[in-house]
């Protein structure tokens, strides 16, 4: 069987750096840092006390009132940030065969604010089970991809993707496969997360991963730095249309590059460290490139997980050196998390959108916050520090690993007709 080409023909991004695609990609070459104070709840006994919040968001502006009550942060951001990449993509609606558009949506956790708050207000009752009915829809974690299919009438397939911080690069996989595999057309695909919350905050403190860098936030998230100490809790969406290649060029999309592959793997070595020679981080690798049908030397940078872990950050760096070898100090490496902290299972969503960009601009976004190389750290490699670079990118890939041990890498490529 022959496998069908597909494209890129729309995006849409909700950061803590821009709350649109041209927003969110001006924020990564200047290297704005999203991480400030939180506002959304008291900190004052919390160990860290900052995150990397969305700015100058209102739901309602998006959706109505009625509609988004119904709607966890989660599903709201999934249909803002989808609704931008649906009409990036520039479709005639009454023209779509809907039944070949499916959704397929990742989300690390899903609608936590919704639990928490349904299980506190029922610890301050007397026992009665008064829980609000739209409890269950709106904290369930497949339910944005659901109100995705819904706003749009797609009919095709429609699932959800969980594997903590690669759930939207799997995800994006899966729907790529989707159209490949002739079982639909186009796909939306993406990611949301919205676990900045109490139960958010102070379960991943419990576990010792976040910073508490509380008195310098914007420079918390320091990946590959010496003295990084933990990650950066973010929020929002990045969401994708993905179409096979005739379709698109059979009405006059406009695209912005082709997905060439996509590898998955397991670390099968600890539920939230990752294997120390970096061995689950290698074979994703070795395994999109594989798929794409690509050898090591033909990739021009990637976006690495690169999440400002004191293990990750060495693991991940000794797997590319792995898998690249000498053309590894060729390549153009970058952490977009040192800006927009870690958005978990909606990381990897907007990480592609940034590798896509690179693409299209010819710029590789910066790695900020890096101020002492690592003695653990190959410091030949270019990490792509501080400042945006200029460069003719044609290949990219883009990684994201998720508690569990799951490795999932996605392969961009300029478009060759």
């Amino acid at each position: 069987m022959k496998l069908r080409r597909v494209v890129v023909t729309g995006l849409g991004a909700l950061t803590p750096i821009g709350n649109t695609v041209q927003e969110y990609w001006n924020g990564l070459i200047n290297g704005v840092s999203g991480a400030a104070p939180i506002t959304y709840f008291d900190t004052t006994h919390f160990k860290t006390k900052f995150a990397c919040e969305l700015k100058n968001f209102n739901a309602e502006d998006f959706i109505d009132r009625k509609e988004a009550r119904k709607m966890d942060r989660y599903a709201q951001y999934a249909i803002v940030s989808s609704d931008e990449a649906v009409r990036d993509a520039n479709f005639d609606l009454d023209k779509l065969d809907k039944d070949r558009v499916g959704v397929i949506w990742g989300s690390g956790i899903g609608g936590l604010e919704t639990f928490q708050q349904e299980v506190m207000d029922f610890t301050k009752g007397n026992g009665t089970p008064k829980f609000n009915p739209f409890f269950i829809p709106k904290m369930i974690a497949d339910i944005a991809g659901g109100h995705i299919s819904i706003k749009y009438g797609f009919r095709g397939p429609n699932f959800t993707t969980v594997s903590a911080c690669a759930s939207s690069t799997n995800a994006l996989i899966d729907a790529f496969n989707y159209i490949r595999l002739n079982h639909a057309d186009v796909m939306v695909t993406g990611g949301s997360e919205a676990a900045v919350t109490i139960a958010g905050m102070g379960g991943f403190n419990a576990m010792h991963a976040l910073s508490t860098r509380n008195d310098d936030p914007k420079t918390a998230s320091r990946p590959m730095d010496k003295d990084r100490e933990g990650f950066v809790l973010g929020e929002g969406a990045g969401a994708l249309v993905l179409e096979e290649y005739e379709h698109a060029i059979a009405r006059g999309a406009t695209i912005y590059c082709e997905i060439g592959g996509g590898g998955m793997s397991a670390d099968a070595h600890h539920i939230t460290a990752p294997h120390p020679e970096g061995l689950g981080a290698k074979n994703v690798m070795l395994n999109c490139l594989r798929d794409a049908g690509l050898r090591p030397e033909d990739v021009d940078g990637v976006n690495m997980h690169g999440t400002s872990t004191p293990l990750g950050d060495i693991a991940e760096s000794k797997a590319i050196q792995h898998v690249f070898g000498e053309h590894a100090y060729t390549l153009n490496l970058n952490a977009t998390k040192s800006m927009t902290g870690h958005l978990l299972g909606a990381a990897g969503a907007i990480e592609a959108i940034s590798s896509i960009l690179s693409i299209k601009h010819g710029i590789v976004p910066p790695t900020i916050n890096h101020f002492t190389d690592d003695e653990n750290i190959d410091p030949k490699l270019n990490f792509t520090f501080n400042k945006a670079q200029k460069r003719d990118m044609k290949v990219v890939m883009s990684n994201t690993f998720g508690f569990g041990g799951h490795n999932a890498c996605v392969l961009v490529k300029k478009l060759e007709l």
